[in-house]
C-alpha cells in the first residue's frame, strides 16, 4: 500500500487502539529522503501510543537491545530506523524482539527498499516467525504531490516567490522527494529577494549537497566498468530504455545490460516505468554530469544524440541540445532549425520561440543560420504570444547588411507587426511595416500583400481611415497577384476589420467570404483572425448578440487552428461584450486573472485593464479607477488602440467631472476627440461623446460641444452603428440640458428641461434595444434628473458629474409640487432606476439616483413629524455615505455625489464609526461586511 505520513499514522494508530490491543508489526519503506525518520518521530508522539516505554533503535549506529528486550512484560513501543544498515548480527537480533512482541507493544520498521541486502526482505534471508496474534502492516511512502509542493514553496519562500511555474519545476526536478524539497527550497531562498518564481531560476539553484554526495556515493560504488551506464542515464536526464543507454554509454549489448543491472541493484539508477531506467529524483543527474571529463562527456552527448534521433516522435529540441553540447555546431543548428519547425506546425509556439529566441541571442551565429532562423522565430511569434526579446532580437537582426534583402524584408514585416499588435509601439510599428512593403513589393509579391495587409488595419492612433482604404486597394491587388489562397484570406481579414469598423454596408458580406471551412491551415488561422476582427468591431458598434455568435466561432476556429494570440485577443472581446450587457458578476476577478496571466505582455490584456477601471468608476472605487485606467503604468494610454482609448478617455473626463475638475474634464476631452476625429471612424466616438461634451459646455465652451455633436452627427451619416446611434442622441440631451440653464426665463428653463428629458428617454430607449443596461439606467436617470428639475420654479445649479442638481441646502427640505401626481411616474422610473443601479453592483451610481429621488420624495401619509430614530442601527443615509466612504471616494467626492455638504457628509461618516464600533475607514470596511 503507497500512502502518506499521514496514512501511516491513522492506519498505526487504528492498530493500537483495536479493541483487543494486540501486538502491531508495522513496515515501512521509503527511498532516501522521503520521511522515514520524521515519521517514526511523529509515531513516538502519538497520545495513544504504549506508556511509558518507547524504545528508539538506529540500526548501523552500534548497540541496540538484546532478543530478550522483545519479551518485557510492559507495553513497549519500538521504533526502528535504517534497517537497511544492519548488520546480520543486528538482524538477528531485531527478528528476536519483534518475535517476542507482547500484548499492547507495537513496532514501526522503516528502511530503503533500494538498499535493502535482499529485495523484499526487509530482516534478511532468514525467515522470520510471526505469532498468530501478531499484526502486520506494510506502508510504503509516497513522494509529495505538486500540491504539497506548492504549501512547501509557498511556507519557504511567500506568495510573491510560489509561482506556479516555480512550484511546478521543483516537482518535476526533485520528483517530490520532501528532503529533497526542502533542502532545494533552502538554496533557492539564497537568491532572495531576487527569486522571481522562474523555472530558470529553480535550476539555476543548483543541487543540493545531500542529494549530490548520495548519488555520487552510489554512483562510485559500481565497478569502474560499469560506470558509463549510469554516466549515459545522467547524460540523456530522463527516462530511457536499455538499449539507449547501451548505445550511449558505449558499452554494447551485452556488458550494457549487465551494468544496467549493477547500478540498479547499487541503486545508483531505479526503474521508473516498465521497461524505463534513470534516476529516481531526476535532480540528481545534474550532480553525475558535473563529475564527468570533458571528452567523455562529449562523446557521450553525440552518441545520445544519434540515439533520440531514432525515436519517434523525434524530440529535436533535445536532440539539438545534445548536439550543441558535442560541439556539433552545424547539426546543432540544423536540429533547431527543426524542432522549430516541428513546434510551429503543431501549434506549440511559444515552444518554438523560446528556442529561437536563445539560439539567435548567441553571438557568432553564421549569417546563413540566422537568415535560415530568424524567419521562423518571426512567424512563431507573430501567431504565438512573445516576449520582449523577441523585439529586441528580430530589430538586431534587420540591421544585418548580410541578410539576403527578401529576408530583412520579411523580418521587418514580422517586426512591425508585433510592434504595432503586441507592444502597443504603434507610430514605430506603422513606420517599420511601411518600409517593409517597400523592400517586399520587388522581390516577393506574398509578403508585400501581407505587409500592405497590415497597413489596412485601422485601430492604431495617427492615421486617417481614408489612408487605410488606399492601402487595402493596393493589398487586395498585390494579393491577387500573389496566387497565395492564404494571402488573400488575409487581406480579406483586415478588410471585414476595416468595413466593419466603420460600419460598411458590405461588412457583413465579407465575413460571410471568410473561408472557415478551409482545409489549408494558413488559411484557417487568417479566417479566424477574421471572425475575431468581425466580432471586435460588431461589439463597439452595438451588435451584442452577433458579435457573441462571431466571438465564439473565431475563438473556436483559433484553437482549432493554432492561433493563441487571435485566441487571447478574442477573450477581451468577451471582456468589453460582457461589461456593456450588463455580465458584471464576477468580471472584476475575469479581468483581473486575464492581467495576471498576459503579465509579460500587457498591452495583450488592455482590454481588461479598462473594463476594470469602468467598474471601478460605477463602484465608487475612484482610485483603483484611475490605476486601472491608466493600465497600471505598464505603457502609455496614448499607445492605446483608438476605440478603447476612446472609452478610457470618456471614464476619465467623467470621474474628473465628478470631482468638479471642469477645466481639466474639458482639455482631456479636446484631447481625446482629436484623436478620435484624425482617425475619422466616429462609430468609435461612441463612449467618449456624452462625456466630452457635457465637459466642453460646463466649462463654457458651447461652440466646441456643438461642433462635436454636429461632427458626430455627420460623420455617422446614415451608418448602422446602433450604439454609436444611442451616444448621439445621449449627447444632444447633454447638450440640450447644459444650454438651458443660461435661460433667463423660468419657462425657457422649463421647456429646455423638458426637451432634454425627450432625448434621455429617447436615448434610454435606444439603448434598451441592444441592450446596455448600464447606459440605459444612466440616460434614465437623467430623464428623471431634468423632468424634476422642470417640474420645480426653475432650474438648480451644477453640482455633480451627471448634470445639474440641487444645491445642499435645497436638498433638504421638500421642493414646491403643485403637479404632484404628474410627477409620481418619474419618481417610480427613477427608483426603479437606483435598483438597477444596485442590482448591476454600480454603487456610486446607486446612491446619487437615490439622492436626487429624496429631493421629491413626497412625505408619506400617517408618518409622525421629526426624523425616525434608528438608535444603534445605521440610517439609510448614514449606509450610503459610509458604503462610499469606504470604497475610496473623499468627503468632497461623497457631497458632491449625494448633493450634501462636505460638513454634514462628515457627520454622518462619524455617526457610521460610532454605532458600528469602526476604528478608521479601512475598519469601517470590515465592519460593513459584518452587518447582516
Amino acid at each position: 500500500m503507497i500512502t502518506t505520513c499521514g496514512s501511516v499514522l491513522r492506519s498505526f494508530a487504528r492498530a493500537l487502539t483495536g479493541p483487543r490491543a494486540e501486538p502491531v508489526l508495522m513496515f515501512v519503506e521509503g527511498a532516501a529522503g522521503e520521511g522515514k525518520s520524521h515519521l517514526l518521530q511523529e509515531l513516538a508522539d502519538l497520545p495513544d501510543a504504549p506508556e511509558p516505554a518507547r524504545r528508539w533503535w538506529r540500526c548501523g549506529a552500534g548497540g541496540g537491545p538484546s532478543e530478550e528486550d522483545g519479551h518485557r512484560p510492559e507495553a513497549t513501543l519500538w521504533l526502528v530506523d535504517d534497517v537497511h544498515r544492519a548488520d546480520e548480527d543486528e538482524l538477528r537480533r531485531l527478528r528476536g524482539v519483534l518475535e517476542g512482541l507482547g500484548p499492547g507493544s507495537a513496532a514501526a520498521v522503516t528502511y530503503r527498499p533500494e538498499e535493502i541486502e535482499v529485495p523484499g526482505l526487509p530482516l534478511g534471508g532468514t525467515p522470520m516467525t510471526y505469532p498468530g496474534r501478531l499484526t502486520v502492516l506494510t506502508n510504503r511512502l509516497a513522494p509529495w504531490d505538486e500540491e504539497r509542493v506548492r504549501r512547501a514553496t509557498e511556507e519557504a519562500l511567500g506568495g510573491s516567490g510560489c509561482t506556479a511555474e516555480a512550484v511546478t519545476r521543483l516537482h518535476e526536478r526533485t520528483g517530490g522527494v520532501p528532503r529533497v524539497v526542502v533542502d532545494l527550497l533552502a538554496m533557492v531562498r539564497e537568491q532572495w529577494p531576487a527569486f522571481t518564481g522562474t523555472a530558470a531560476e529553480v535550476d539555476a539553484a543548483g543541487v543540493p549537497p545531500r542529494l549530490a554526495e548520495l548519488v555520487l556515493s552510489r554512483t562510485h560504488a559500481v565497478p569502474p566498468e560499469h560506470r558509463p551506464v549510469v554516466w549515459a542515464a545522467a547524460v540523456l536526464d530522463g527516462p530511457a530504455g536499455r538499449d539507449e543507454l547501451a548505445a550511449v554509454s558505449g558499452l554494447g549489448a551485452g556488458t550494457g545490460t549487465g551494468a544496467l543491472l549493477g547500478a540498479l541493484e547499487g541503486a545508483a539508477l531505479a526503474e521508473l516505468g516498465e521497461g524505463r531506467y534513470g534516476f529516481a529524483v531526476p535532480l540528481a543527474a545534474s550532480a553525475v554530469r558535473a563529475t564527468l571529463p570533458g571528452p567523455v562527456r562529449q562523446d557521450l552527448h553525440r552518441r545520445a544524440a544519434n540515439v533520440l534521433s531514432r525515436r519517434q516522435p523525434v524530440d529535436w529540441a533535445a536532440v539539438a541540445g545534445h548536439h550543441r553540447a558535442a560541439g556539433e555546431g552545424h547539426r546543432w543548428l540544423r536540429a533547431v532549425e527543426r524542432a522549430a519547425e516541428s513546434a510551429e506546425a503543431s501549434g506549440r509556439h511559444e515552444q518554438a520561440i523560446t528556442l529561437l529566441e536563445r539560439t539567435l541571442a548567441l553571438p557568432g551565429l553564421p549569417p546563413q543560420a540566422r537568415a535560415r532562423l530568424a524567419p521562423l522565430l518571426a512567424r512563431n511569434a507573430v501567431t504565438g504570444l512573445r516576449s520582449d526579446q523577441t523585439v529586441e532580437v528580430l530589430a538586431q537582426i534587420v540591421q544585418d547588411a548580410a541578410l539576403p534583402p527578401a529576408v530583412r524584408g520579411e523580418l521587418r514585416l514580422d517586426l512591425g507587426l508585433m510592434l504595432c499588435n503586441q507592444m502597443g509601439r504603434s507610430h514605430e510599428g506603422w513606420q517599420v511595416l511601411e518600409v517593409a512593403a517597400g523592400e517586399l513589393r520587388d522581390v516577393r509579391s506574398v509578403l508585400a500583400a501581407r505587409a500592405m495587409a497590415a497597413l489596412v488595419t485601422p485601430y492604431w492612433p495617427g492615421v486617417s481611415v481614408d489612408v487605410h482604404r488606399g492601402w487595402l486597394i493596393q493589398a487586395v491587388a498585390a494579393a491577387d497577384d500573389s496566387g497565395d489562397a492564404a494571402m488573400r484570406t488575409a487581406v480579406l481579414a483586415n478588410h471585414v476589420g476595416l468595413a466593419m469598423s466603420c460600419a460598411d454596408p458590405e461588412a457583413w458580406e465579407l465575413v460571410e467570404q471568410l473561408p472557415v471551412q478551409s482545409t489549408d491551415p494558413a488559411c484557417l488561422r487568417q479566417a479566424a483572425r477574421g471572425l475575431c476582427n468581425a466580432a471586435d468591431s460588431a461589439v463597439w458598434l452595438g451588435f451584442y448578440e452577433r458579435g457573441a455568435d462571431l466571438l465564439a466561432a473565431g475563438r473556436d476556429l483559433s484553437a482549432r487552428s493554432g492561433a493563441p494570440y487571435t485566441e487571447h485577443s478574442a477573450m477581451g472581446t468577451r471582456l468589453l461584450q460582457q461589461w456593456w450587457t450588463g455580465r458584471w458578476l464576477g468580471l472584476d476577478k475575469r479581468c483581473e486573472d486575464f492581467v495576471a496571466a498576459t503579465a509579460d505582455m500587457p498591452f495583450i490584456a488592455s482590454d481588461a485593464y479598462v473594463v476594470r477601471g469602468l467598474l471601478a468608476v460605477a463602484q465608487g472605487d475612484w482610485g483603483e479607477a484611475r490605476s486601472w485606467l491608466s493600465q497600471q503604468g505598464t505603457f502609455g494610454t496614448e499607445k492605446l488602440p483608438v476605440p478603447l482609448g476612446a472609452a478610457a478617455a470618456g471614464a476619465v473626463i467623467r470621474l474628473a467631472l465628478a470631482r468638479q475638475e471642469v477645466t481639466a474634464a474639458a482639455e482631456h476631452a479636446r484631447a481625446a476627440w482629436k484623436v478620435v476625429a484624425d482617425k475619422g471612424v466616429w462609430p468609435w466616438a461612441a463612449e467618449l461623446a456624452p462625456w466630452a461634451v457635457e465637459a466642453l459646455a460646463r466649462a463654457g465652451d458651447g461652440a466646441g460641444a456643438h461642433t462635436m455633436v454636429r461632427n458626430f452627427a455627420q460623420g455617422l451619416g446614415r451608418r448602422d452603428a446602433p450604439a454609436a446611434r444611442a451616444a448621439l442622441v445621449w449627447s444632444r440631451a447633454v447638450l440640450t440640458e447644459t444650454e438651458t440653464e443660461a435661460e433667463a426665463s423660468a419657462e425657457g428653463r422649463r421647456s429646455g428641461l423638458l426637451e432634454a428629458a425627450a432625448l434621455y428617454r429617447e436615448a434610454a430607449a435606444a439603448y434598451g434595444e441592444l441592450p446596455r443596461p448600464y447606459s440605459q439606467a444612466l440616460t434614465t436617470e437623467g430623464a428623471a434628473r431634468c423632468a424634476i428639475a422642470a417640474d420645480t420654479e426653475g432650474a438648480p445649479d451644477d453640482e455633480g458629474a451627471s448634470g445639474p442638481v440641487p444645491d445642499a441646502e435645497a436638498a433638504s427640505r421638500p421642493a414646491p409640487a403643485p403637479e404632484e401626481d404628474a410627477i409620481l411616474p418619474v419618481l417610480a422610473e427613477l427608483e426603479s432606476c437606483a435598483q438597477r443601479f444596485t442590482d448591476l453592483g454600480a454603487v456610486w451610481d446607486a446612491a446619487r439616483a437615490r439622492a436626487l429621488l429624496r429631493t421629491r420624495q413626497p412625505v408619506r401619509k400617517g408618518r409622525p413629524p421629526g426624523r425616525p430614530s434608528h438608535a444603534d442601527q445605521l440610517s439609510p443615509r448614514e449606509e450610503e455615505v459610509a458604503q462610499l466612504a469606504v470604497s475610496g471616494l473623499t468627503n468632497r467626492e461623497i457631497a458632491a455625489t449625494l448633493h450634501l455638504s462636505p460638513r454634514t457628509v462628515e457627520q454622518h461618516i462619524a455617526g457610521a464609526m460610532r454605532k458600528t464600533g469602526a476604528l478608521s475607514r479601512r475598519d469601517l470596511a470590515h465592519r460593513l461586511d459584518a452587518t447582516p
